[in-house]
């Protein structure tokens, strides 16, 4: 039977169980994995938070971050200024990045969430207000859902992946791990 792991990673963590990128060792998940065998299914960039999913399956792997698949992923995103209406029409049409159109997005304003504090915090300007969204994408490129939110004039402050097709973060907390 395949092992699967639902972990909550923190802001600042990279997405691998080393680094080889500089000179510099940078948090991995290996600082709070202690599984052989798990890899992750898919990516979270080190400036995002949330969920990700490990597993030792190789197709279920394939399956969750192949685009090809379509899963679905949620993220709640902290974005600079107020999006209105066509701002969200936009995302949910689908919008044109420097590597083309994305897919339609489901997207919907939401109150601020109940999360964990980040380490550092956000940074607060109080000239410029923010606003929480839910955003659901079926695709996973590079840093997708932060371009898309500046490809609609409200560049991404905060971003947590809180849902991976049925998988929820729930209440795990941060920096923690469960099998799922």
């Amino acid at each position: 039977m395949a092992r699967l792991i639902l972990f909550n990673k923190p802001w600042g963590v990279l997405s691998q169980f080393t680094d080889r990128g500089t000179d510099t060792a940078r948090a991995t998940l290996s600082d709070y994995i202690d599984v052989p065998g798990v890899y992750p299914a898919g990516r979270l960039d080190r400036d995002s938070e949330g969920l990700l999913v490990l597993t030792d399956d190789g197709a279920l792997q394939a399956r969750i971050s192949s685009p090809k698949h379509k899963t679905p992923k949620t993220y709640l995103a902290q974005v600079e200024g107020e999006p209105d209406a066509a701002a969200l029409e936009a995302l949910r049409r689908g919008v044109t990045l420097n590597d083309g159109p994305t897919r339609p997005a489901t997207v919907r304003r939401i109150d601020p969430p109940m999360l964990w504090d980040r380490d550092p915090p956000v940074r607060y300007r109080k000239s410029v207000p923010d606003a929480w969204i839910e955003l659901t994408i079926t695709e996973g490129r590079n840093r997708q859902v932060r371009r898309m939110t500046a490809a609609v004039g409200h560049p991404t402050l905060r971003l947590v992946r809180w849902r991976i097709g049925e998988w929820e973060i729930g209440d795990l907390g941060l920096g923690a791990w469960r099998t799922a």
